[in-house]
């Protein structure tokens, strides 16, 4: 126990700190202490439980349940938005994509490689809150699924990655070609392409992927860029248990890519080399999207998830 002088000292100067909101070269003056002097005597004062620092979480914010999340799955991070529910993609769409306009524009760095999934409502949300970064140096946007489609939708990926880079002060490289083509063939034709070569040649060097998760059924947006499979081609990939997609790369329930010749007629990032990107990040919610969503956990192929808080009590409480 510290000497009653020592106590009333350590009192005093805490007072003056957090009630008088003095600062610490102020106080040292004051009291004729060294600043040195000043950092200890708040060390001791919170040891001796003179000062008790509390953290009160706010209404809508979860951060016991993302630390829970992260253990659980080997998470980097976890962001939790609230939502009223996990039925209205829509809304759920606005709200994810604020928060992750949010994390980016706090997390870009000079030099980045930032890759991004074409045909994604979430990350068109992600682009529309987003503000314009302070100036960083060096970096590159690039599209790391197939962004040619249906013209009346195609427009969507170009803003998206047009948009994003110009928000970054970035330069953006397009994917020039469709996410699925009609042969492998023609997918081999493609990757002689320049400019799909110059795009597909950052992939390895990619520091940042945003990408969203689908469930075995496309999207609207998906849907409307005509770059899908047939429904006799996605009732296979269900008989083959897929629950749900990356890049349009399928997976089960326990992660596993889905072995299929759809594979080679798909043009985009390979699972394998997202799982090495250093922050790779998922946008995605909705109970539509549950399943696909604990797939791509256990998987392994994101390290960040930004989801709902709906979505992340059912991933937590999953046995």
């Amino acid at each position: 126990m510290a000497h009653i002088d020592e106590l009333r000292l350590m009192t005093k100067v805490a007072r003056m700190y957090y009630e008088e909101n003095m600062r610490q070269s102020d106080i040292a003056k004051q009291l004729s202490l060294s600043q040195a002097t000043i950092s200890r005597l708040f060390n001791r004062a919170r040891d001796e439980g003179i000062v008790r620092i509390t953290v009160t979480t706010p209404k809508g914010v979860y951060i016991d349940l993302e630390k829970e999340l992260m253990v659980r799955y080997g998470l980097r991070d976890a962001i939790i938005v609230d939502c009223s529910n996990d039925d209205e993609e829509e809304l759920i769409q606005r709200d994810l994509g604020a928060a992750a306009s949010y994390y980016v524009e706090t997390a870009i760095n000079n030099g980045e490689v930032i890759a991004l999934s074409s045909w994604s409502a979430t990350l068109l949300a992600l682009v529309d809150s987003m503000h314009s970064i302070p100036r960083k140096k060096d970096i590159k946007v690039v599209q790391i699924l197939g962004g040619v489609g249906n013209p009346s939708a195609e427009v969507h990926a170009t803003r998206l990655t047009g948009r994003f880079a110009d928000l970054v002060q970035g330069q953006a490289i397009y994917l020039p070609a469709p996410g699925v083509v009609g042969a492998k063939a023609t997918r081999d034709v493609l990757l002689k392409d320049s400019f799909v070569r110059e795009a597909m040649s950052l992939y390895d060097q990619v520091t940042m992927a945003l990408v969203g998760i689908g469930s075995v059924s496309p999207s609207t947006l998906l849907a409307q860029s005509g770059n899908i499979f047939s429904e006799e081609e996605l009732d296979m990939l269900r008989e083959k248990k897929a629950v749900g997609d990356i890049l349009l790369r399928f997976f089960d329930v326990d992660g596993n890519q889905v072995a299929s010749s759809l594979n080679d007629r798909v043009v985009s990032m390979e699972l394998e080399q997202l799982k090495t990107v250093d922050r790779a990040i998922a946008i995605a919610g909705g109970s539509r999207k549950y399943k696909a969503i604990r797939g791509a956990l256990r998987g392994g192929w994101i390290n960040i998830l930004i989801t709902d808080s709906f979505t992340a009590e059912k991933l937590v409480n999953d046995h």
